[in-house]
């Protein structure tokens, strides 16, 4: 993979991926370069058969403080159709993020707004400190919450966004997560404890079946019910044709480790 300015990446020995935002001068606010890599690395990240699951973070003291003013005032020069463009590839990483083919695990060490808490909507599963804070913050700037929008809306709710995307108030760790933003809160010290306990129940599972059920929530949560019966059926149905699958009935058949267990 291609080295990055504005991210640190990391894989360990169990396929554990580790993305840092890394402009913790600006509290690893969204530019231009930071998008495209991003996107890149998520392309990247998924072609790799090696890597099992993802844990996002960011560099010092906030997780991401959403657009950068800098990025946001360059397009006001733009053209309409440059300005497109870019926030296409905005919405593109955002999808990427949303649909990787392993776990995303968002390592919350501090605040997110805005854009940031997209960032944290597209997240499978988000470990947040306590003393973290959120807020959408884009009408206050005369902007709206277009891009991220499917995702907050999805993972908080239409009530939840309503009142938030309207007012621009701050919130903290407790009620995001009453929210869904969150799936927990914890201490600072205890962040990383509470993430490597989320890292060693998805390792224990088969990666192709986790890949398949992440498409399988999308497909259902989009679908009517008719529509899911048939699909869930032939779901099931290919599980049961794959190697992960003859191999976990045999392994559990046999009290053995399947073979995706280190």
């Amino acid at each position: 993979m291609m080295s990055y300015n504005t991210l640190k990446f990391a894989v360990d020995d169990r396929g554990v991926a580790k993305v840092t935002l890394n402009r913790p001068d600006v509290h690893n606010a969204m530019s231009a370069e930071l998008i495209q890599e991003l996107l890149s690395l998520c392309q990247d990240i998924d072609k790799d058969g090696s890597i099992r699951v993802v844990v996002l973070t960011g560099a010092g003291k906030s997780f991401c403080a959403g657009g950068d003013l800098n990025w946001m005032k360059s397009n006001i020069n733009k053209t309409r159709e440059e300005r497109i463009a870019q926030t296409s590839v905005l919405a593109d990483m955002l999808a990427a993020l949303n649909g990787l083919s392993k776990p995303l695990i968002g390592r919350i060490q501090g605040p997110a707004y805005g854009g940031g808490v997209g960032m944290v909507s597209v997240c499978d599963i988000t470990v947040g400190v306590s003393s973290a804070k959120f807020g959408l913050t884009e009408v206050k700037l005369g902007l709206t919450p277009a891009t991220i929008s499917p995702y907050v809306v999805k993972r908080i709710g239409a009530t939840n966004a309503r009142r938030n995307f309207f007012n621009c108030r701050f919130f903290g760790a407790v009620e995001a997560q009453s929210m869904g933003l969150l799936s927990e809160v914890v201490d600072p010290d205890q962040l990383d404890e509470a993430v490597e306990k989320e890292l060693s129940m998805i390792l224990k599972c088969a990666p192709g079946a986790i890949a398949s059920t992440k498409k399988l929530v999308d497909y259902v949560d989009m679908h009517n019910a008719k529509e899911n019966r048939v699909y869930t059926a032939a779901n099931l149905a290919d599980a049961w044709e794959t190697d992960e699958g003859k191999e976990g009935i045999d392994a559990f058949l046999n009290k053995r480790k399947a073979n995706w267990l280190k």
